[in-house]
């Protein structure tokens, strides 16, 4: 098995600096076990962490945690892989060598997601409540079960309300001795991350991996064919996730293939309407595919955890009285569906936008590859039509778009009007 970071698709410098962290991290806990009598049984151990350490940057004299912070935010576009460097650094703090080898216990329950001591927070509805964070900063002041770390994993940490911000930015600020908080973050902007807790972390920024590079993951790690992982990582604008489900998946193929087409749609108002309508429902019909499963398992494990289809005494009034509990399900389920929806279409928005980009570069003869290398020939015929000013509008259009659904305008009048605005030019 590869090392934790073989997945970090083009950031080098950032598992560079996530590695010395881990070292660091290491000798903080090596630090305090040092007494008269060595124990033998780790020698090889305490070999293996200080090859790793050799190669940390230098820190005050003295200082063995010099490298390592309680607190770290990873930026960087989407698909930069925020979540999977957050996870891979979480599998090296708890790697018995301190260097995330892959191998051990700890690298392997860590990317497994069954680590006791690794907690992760994945937001399935518009935000993170403060409830959920409040309990979430209680379970992580508890002592390290496994003697290492205890880390909190918080993907879209864009999304706590204020009140689960302060929840999150207290902890932060006085943390317990062995916890360490990993946020993912779109950027360090205020809209994105609070100024308060960005001020108390470390930041690490990711960069949009190269075509290239994960063309190359997608072969090695996926087997897909070279010529069909090199077309999926172009169109994916350096996307790993969305890259391998492009080539893997028909219906995300054909659902890409229908977003492209609408330029060629748009012949007047009611067109527009039209294909503003279609957009909006293959985004509703995705999202609530993708949710309908988990939806319904959920429903029958709560129901049956509330007595449904017993038989006994009181049975009937039991499940009559759950009724609170059954409402609170469908209000969480609502929100992940209109969470999973507002994805879908932010997919098929950032497609769009990669026409529109190569309509700009064809206009402008800029001596660059187009996103989409099965659309250039339209591309090419848009930039004559409209000209270079006139691409650049259409793609402010759909960047207008999602920065408005993202400010949480309906999505229909946001995608109806840039519709209009496409035709319009």
């Amino acid at each position: 098995m590869p090392d934790v970071f073989a997945d970090l698709v083009g950031q080098g410098e950032a598992v560079e600096t996530l590695r010395r962290a881990a070292a660091a991290a290491a000798a903080v806990l090596r630090a305090p076990a040092a007494g008269p009598v060595p124990d033998p049984a780790d020698d090889e151990l305490d070999a293996l962490v200080e090859e790793a350490d050799a190669g940390a940057a230098p820190g005050p004299a003295g200082d063995p945690g010099a490298g390592m912070t309680h607190a770290w935010i990873f930026t960087g576009p989407p698909g930069s892989g925020r979540s999977v460097a957050a996870r891979a650094f979480a599998a090296a703090l708890q790697c018995a060598y301190g260097t995330g080898c892959g191998e051990c216990p700890g690298c392997h329950t860590t990317m497994a997601g069954t680590h006791a001591d690794v907690r992760l927070v994945v937001p399935e509805g518009l935000s993170i409540g403060v409830g959920e964070m409040r309990a979430l900063v209680l379970r992580a002041a508890s002592t390290p079960s496994g003697g290492r770390w205890q880390v909190v994993i918080i993907e879209d940490a864009d999304r706590l309300t204020e009140a689960a911000g302060n929840a999150l930015l207290k902890a932060v600020e006085e943390p317990p001795p062995r916890t360490v908080f990993l946020l993912c973050a779109p950027s360090t902007h205020p809209d994105d991350i609070s100024v308060t807790i960005r001020s108390r972390c470390r930041v690490v920024p990711l960069r949009q991996p190269p075509a290239e590079a994960v063309a190359e993951v997608l072969v090695r790690r996926d087997g897909i064919a070279p010529d069909v992982a090199a077309w999926a990582a172009a169109a994916a604008q350096g996307h790993v996730g969305r890259a391998r489900r492009l080539a893997r998946d028909p219906e995300a193929r054909g659902r890409r293939e229908a977003v492209l087409a609408v330029p060629r749609r748009l012949t007047g108002v009611g067109a527009a309407f039209d294909a503003a309508s279609a957009l909006i429902e293959a985004a509703e019909a995705e999202a609530e595919a993708s949710v309908a499963e988990a939806d319904a398992a959920e429903r029958a494990a709560l129901e049956t955890a509330l007595g449904a289809g017993g038989t006994g005494r009181g049975a009937a009034g039991a499940l009559r009285g759950a009724a609170g509990q059954l409402k609170d399900l469908e209000k969480r389920q609502k929100s992940r569906a209109t969470r999973a929806q507002r994805d879908a279409l932010d997919r098929a928005l950032v497609d769009l936008a990669g026409f529109y980009r190569d309509a700009l570069t064809k206009a402008l003869g800029a001596p660059v590859a187009p996103v989409h290398t099965d659309t250039a020939a339209v591309a090419e015929a848009g930039a004559r039509k409209w000209d270079a000013e006139g691409a650049l509008r259409r793609l402010e259009a759909v960047l207008a778009c999602r920065a408005a659904i993202e400010a949480n305008v309906k999505p229909r009048i946001a995608v109806e009007a840039m519709m209009l605005a496409l035709w319009k030019g």
